[in-house]
């Protein structure tokens, strides 16, 4: 990259008065007499004297009808319990169905959409599918058929553990229409992460696929599943769809089978009725169980209704990313990440084209995110930083030959960026024209805290501010605002917003405790992120502030990791801690005590990577495996993490008064 002077207290876009002019945003506050952006927020998330008497109700009600999302049944109020944000019930008394909004509404044979392309795909290997909504809504009522006809009614969880081929957006739509509750899996989970998700939540049924291609190799995906379900229970019927088979000539691979409880997709779910009436539900009727793994041990499994997601990220689609009538919008993700379902619904609630793409970003060449922007031409583009990291270490040299005009907004979320990538990818893909939208929020809210608007110039690295809607703030450990610009503090959430989680599905207690305890009076969503507002106003973050690892975007529980290391048998104890890294944002590190010294070897570090890679999925195989003799322990017993990671990045570990052994942490300063 060419030498730079920019820093991140440097406004670098400035978007131009006719691109404000054109953006949705700029027609909402034109719509509300609405003169700047520090009004817009102000307007949506405070109470305004003489204007509205609360922003955050205000906003939220008239969001309906703004964006014509449809009840069945109109709600009478927007909200009841706003004394209690932590349980606030809104939209009490409507009845809706995503599946309406997002696809039945488009594929009548009235509307002007059914005939256009609601999944545009694009397999590894280069073959192409253009799915319309027509063709996609009758799929997802042959998926409520089967569902049906295999015993799932509304409340009931569905697996999906599927690669990104266009029938996983059929199975989730479909169990909408049911009312059943999805339950997405990333396909790169291992065994045991898939097991606890199945087991969690007492799957009935559970939609996979033979494998799926992943550098121009197949990757079988039915075994992993038999195995996960083997430990997990409670799967009835596994249905099967073809894609590693459905390449001609077919690739041969062993696929093993139980014949009672494994169905081919092709000789059920393509065999239904394509009819089928979609169910008129509560709003706040669970629509799906999205997991993001705690420091416990068990992944937390994060409750949804379908008015809140809906509305979120209709929202942030329509005013963030400035979708129009005939964009192509791209997010790379799995269907079993937030910004899966996210995106789906997001595009669809307005008619629009999702982009999927199935493979690796730099297969067969490190241009092939690029060749797809120019082939297809894509309009928005979201990323993770990690991949652009990794995409900008090939060169300048695979960006030369590629057009990418048809980009207008860039987006990122999942973890800080660093000030290199972050001009590369604006300067490089978005020809510093783009704005570049990165966003933080997360599973449990389904959307977005913190996004900036397409009107607003930009910081490098930077969030932008509060999302509409989003009463966010930055405070200190007595839960007060801080004070001065610049002063890190923790991110919270002072308010409810539609698509916060409901609850969790282990309880109102964790629940509680997970998000809601850390500040009481006035209770406080703590989400766990170290922030930061400049002078100017504009919002950074620094990272998480609990024990997560944030493993390039993807959250895992150390506990997860030290979970599956402790299955060797060479391992009696072991710590996870997260370090910074220049391409992940964060790597795992693994300390371990073994059962004998004379254990200890580079053979058994590798054994134990890959058991954890095998177990918990590639991205969270350790870089490094440690061998020490003891590690530190309170008197309960419990490891701390916390002085584990503080001397491994060479940090003051601060009171040191809780060790019970402190002659573990002479050892570890040896080690390091």
């Amino acid at each position: 990259m060419k030498e730079t002077s920019v820093t991140q207290d440097d406004i670098v876009h400035e978007p131009s008065e006719p691109f404000i002019e054109s953006t949705n945003v700029w027609a909402f506050m034109q719509t509300y007499d609405i003169d700047n952006y520090d009004e817009l927020i102000a307007r949506t998330t405070k109470d305004v004297p003489g204007v509205n008497a609360s922003g955050i109700d205000w906003f939220w009600e008239e969001i309906v009808d703004y964006l014509d999302i449809e009840f069945y049944r109109e709600f009478d109020t927007v909200r009841n319990g706003t004394n209690e944000p932590q349980f606030t019930t809104w939209y009490p008394d409507g009845t809706i169905n995503i599946a309406h909004n997002v696809l039945d509404r488009h594929a009548g044979t009235d509307s002007e959409t059914q005939n256009s392309i609601a999944c545009l795909w694009e397999g590894e290997g280069g073959n192409i599918r253009r799915v319309t909504y027509n063709e996609l809504h009758r799929q997802a009522n042959q998926v409520a058929n089967e569902l049906e006809a295999r015993g799932v009614g509304a409340g009931d969880t569905v697996g999906l553990y599927m690669p990104m081929v266009p029938e996983v957006v059929s199975i989730l739509y479909g169990c909408f229409k049911v009312g059943a509750i999805a339950v997405p899996i990333f396909s790169g989970f291992g065994v045991d992460a898939t097991a606890s998700r199945i087991a969690d939540s007492e799957c009935s049924v559970l939609f996979t696929a033979d494998g799926f291609y992943r550098r121009g190799n197949p990757v079988g995906l039915k075994s992993a599943a038999d195995e996960a379900l083997e430990k997990a229970g409670y799967v009835e019927h596994t249905i099967v769809y073809k894609r590693l088979g459905s390449r001609t000539p077919e690739i041969d691979v062993e696929v093993p089978w139980t014949g009672e409880t494994d169905h081919w997709w092709k000789e059920s779910v393509a065999t239904r009725s394509v009819n089928y009436k979609t169910s008129e539900l509560e709003a706040s009727h669970t629509s799906m169980l999205l997991y993001s793994s705690g420091t416990t041990g068990m992944p937390k499994g994060i409750v949804h209704s379908h008015a809140g997601p809906l509305v979120q990220a209709a929202k942030e689609v329509h005013f963030g990313f400035d979708l129009m009538a005939d964009d192509r919008f791209c997010w790379v993700s799995d269907i079993g990440w937030m910004m899966g379902p996210w995106t789906l619904i997001g595009t669809h609630t307005f008619g629009g084209t999702v982009f999927m793409y199935e493979g690796a970003p730099d297969y067969p060449q490190p241009d092939r995110f690029w060749e797809m922007i120019d082939s297809h031409e894509l309009t928005q583009f979201g990323i993770s930083p990690t991949a652009i990291r990794a995409l900008r270490e090939h060169g300048d040299e695979w960006l030369e030959g590629h057009d990418l005009s048809s980009l207008r907004i860039l987006g990122s979320t999942g973890e800080p960026w660093d000030l290199e990538s972050w001009l590369w990818f604006y300067e490089r893909v978005g020809n510093e024209e783009c704005p570049i939208i990165n966003i933080s929020g997360g599973t449990e809210i389904m959307g977005c805290f913190l996004m900036p608007m397409p009107i607003q110039s930009l910081k490098p690295c930077s969030l932008g501010g509060p999302g509409l809607g989003m009463d966010i703030d930055i405070v200190d450990s007595d839960g007060k605002s801080v004070k001065n610009d610049n002063e890190r503090g923790f991110l919270v959430a002072r308010d409810s917003c539609p698509s916060m989680t409901k609850s969790l599905w282990a309880g109102d207690d964790r629940y509680g405790e997970e998000y809601w305890s850390t500040f009481e009076d006035p209770p406080l969503w703590d989400h766990g992120d170290w922030a930061q507002r400049d002078e100017d106003g504009y919002w950074f973050l620094h990272g998480r502030a609990d024990d997560a690892l944030n493993v390039a975007g993807r959250k895992v529980g150390p506990a997860e990791i030290e979970s599956a290391a402790m299955e060797h048998d060479a391992v009696n104890q072991a710590v996870a801690i997260g370090i910074p890294d220049e391409r992940t944002g964060t790597a795992v590190v693994l300390y371990t005590i073994v059962e004998t010294k004379s254990d200890e070897s580079e053979s058994l570090r590798n054994d134990i990577r890959t058991l954890v890679g095998e177990q918990q999925g590639k991205p969270f195989r350790p870089n490094e495996v440690v061998f020490v003799n003891e590690l530190p322990k309170t008197q309960s017993g419990k490891i701390v993490r916390r002085i584990v990671e503080a001397i491994h990045v060479g940090e003051n570990i601060g009171d040191r008064s809780s060790i019970e052994n402190p002659s573990a942490l002479d050892a570890l300063e040896e080690v390091r």
